[in-house]
């Protein structure tokens, strides 16, 4: 579907903006794992958003409503675990790990759903 390539565009877009900021803006700025924490975020913005481009792609070839469900996880995944990242990095309020495994799990339910909708639907 269009709009998950839109998405997934625009969140790698953020992603490349987000690591050179963290790359050039914030190593001064921030502690080594503050800047770890920054730049795990970035990583797994990028490999999700990377998801979310490939199933929109396959999505305008296929309607199979588990890859439609499993980009929508990505993009959820992304907001908590790589958000509550940037956040904490940035605050250097580490309770808000507390919150980053919730976009994990999001994640990992995504990429379940990739692979139940690839045997449901192919």
């Amino acid at each position: 579907m269009k709009v998950f390539i839109m998405i997934g565009a625009i969140s790698m877009m953020l992603s490349v903006a987000l690591g050179a900021f963290g790359a050039h803006a914030l190593k001064d700025m921030l502690t080594e794992r503050m800047l770890a924490n920054w730049q795990t975020g970035v990583l797994y913005q990028m490999v999700h958003s990377l998801g979310i481009l490939a199933l929109g792609g396959l999505l305008l070839k296929v309607s199979i409503p588990q890859w439609s469900l499993a980009a929508w996880l990505m993009l959820a995944g992304i907001v908590f675990f790589s958000g509550s990242l940037y956040v904490m990095a940035l605050t250097n309020v580490t309770k808000l790990g507390a919150i980053t495994p919730i976009g994990g799990v999001l994640f990992i339910a995504a990429w379940i759903f990739v692979a139940i909708g690839a045997y449901k639907g192919l």
